[in-house]
């Protein structure tokens, strides 16, 4: 989207949803990587340069390395990306890297195969080269080799229930970790006596690069009485080989040693650039901009109607916040799928779809209140949508068709909702993640 100048209030008050959607395309293109890899690439090595890694964004990390990479020196590698997350080649740019595609959230064949052809690739590797790991959110699941004695159905089954478990990223990457062959620092390990240099673009609260797609070149912290105790809490069973393996501490990861002080970990782009970015761009227009947080977290429909709170006091001049303005926030939601009654048709939808309609029923058609929830990486958990949009007559509009927040919200079917509304954000993949994106607007 071509992003109009937006120079004043009064150009804003015009075209309020399009200015929203101007400030997620500000934040999407601080997040690019080839805006912000440049500064972090080490010097070529003595001997040849091996480029692995994983993530939404892993496609256009790789890109960016071939067109930075002297054309002299060798440079060849793997990395696997979600379907359709390619982006488009530009003309005149060789391939030095081969990218290969794989299925986000719930692993498959695919990223099971690149994941062993990445390990195997770190055979054979010795001090004098270099291997640039390029690590951005999603990489979890397309990097899957699962642990012996575990199948690939097993790891599909078990990310399943996570996803729709409740439980937060920290927790689900901890258990992922303990149950791979590649994840929590094991692919660092592996590359030894090579040194290893990682390049992450973060999509987590708190930008821990052992969290990021389960930090496969970073030491793990935590631990298999951690990874046990999460399977318990939500009840997510796994093989009775695997249940002892952990209590015995026998799938422990790599801790943190002074060895891997000689494996540097970049953080190229984060979510709180991206909002900042964004907020300039506000500041600009004439409005107040307010960043509440990049690690926001809890449930997406209840983070909704603290944002409504907000904005409804902002709106009335009893908050903290002075209209006009736009409030921002970051971070990592989560949507606890419902049982549903036999019969009752299954919802569709992510954390940012059901954040707004919990925004939208917490505003209560508060007038003059615009928002907009999007997934930087252009996917809404797995629909088309990248999020959706709310307007002072959201309620009103959804009243008209005889469409039922409450309704929508018991089946998780936020997109069912936005859909009917033409309210749906769709920007297609945008080959980068800083995670969840959402600004209300006040005027």
């Amino acid at each position: 989207m071509n992003t109009p100048p937006f120079q004043s209030l009064e150009q804003v008050s015009a075209q309020p949803q399009v200015f929203l959607r101007t400030l997620f395309d500000q934040a999407v293109r601080r997040a690019l990587p080839l805006h912000n890899t440049a500064a972090y690439l080490p010097a070529p090595p003595k001997d040849r340069t091996l480029v692995i890694g994983a993530g939404k964004a892993a496609g256009a990390m790789a890109q960016a390395v071939e067109a930075l990479w002297p054309a002299d020196r060798p440079l060849s590698g793997l990395v696997v990306t979600r379907y359709h997350h390619t982006p488009p080649r530009p003309e005149g740019l060789p391939t030095r890297i081969e990218v290969v595609e794989a299925a986000h959230p719930v692993p498959d064949a695919a990223g099971l195969a690149a994941a062993e052809r990445i390990l195997a690739l770190t055979q054979g590797l010795s001090q004098d080269d270099l291997v640039l790991c390029l690590i951005s959110g999603g990489g979890s699941a397309l990097l899957s080799l699962p642990t012996e004695g575990l199948t690939l159905q097993d790891k599909q089954r078990i990310n399943r229930e996570l996803l729709h478990s409740g439980a937060n990223i920290a927790e689900m990457n901890c258990v992922r970790k303990h149950l791979s062959r590649i994840k929590g620092g094991r692919l660092a390990a592996a590359c030894a006596p090579a040194q290893v240099v990682t390049l992450t673009i973060s999509d987590v609260p708190g930008d821990d690069p052992s969290i990021i797609a389960s930090g496969p070149t970073v030491a793990d912290a935590s631990t298999c009485a951690e990874a046990l105790h999460i399977l318990q809490r939500y009840r997510i069973e796994v093989p009775e080989a695997i249940m002892q393996a952990l209590q015995n501490g026998d799938l422990e990861t790599p801790k943190t040693s002074p060895a891997w002080d000689a494996q540097p970990v970049h953080l190229i782009a984060t979510p709180q650039q991206s909002l900042q970015a964004a907020a300039e761009l506000a500041r600009r227009a004439g409005l107040n901009a307010y960043v509440l947080s990049d690690e926001m977290e809890g449930e997406s429909r209840e983070v909704g109607k603290v944002h409504a709170a907000l904005a409804r006091a902002t709106a009335q001049g009893k908050g903290a916040f002075a209209k006009p303005c736009v409030i921002l926030s970051g971070g990592e939601t989560t949507v606890t799928v419902r049982a549903l009654p036999s019969g009752v048709p299954k919802g569709r939808g992510g954390r940012a779809g059901e954040f707004c309609l919990g925004l939208a029923v917490g505003l209560q058609s508060q007038p003059k209140v615009w928002a907009l929830a999007a997934d930087t990486d252009g996917i809404d958990g797995v629909e088309d949508n990248a999020g959706a949009r709310v307007a002072p007559d959201t309620l009103a509009r959804a009243a008209d068709l005889g469409i039922q927040p409450a309704d929508h919200l018991d089946r998780n079917d936020a997109y069912g909702f936005f859909a009917a509304l033409d309210d749906l954000v769709i920007s297609g993949p945008t080959f980068t993640n800083v995670n969840d994106f959402r600004a209300v607007l006040v005027l």
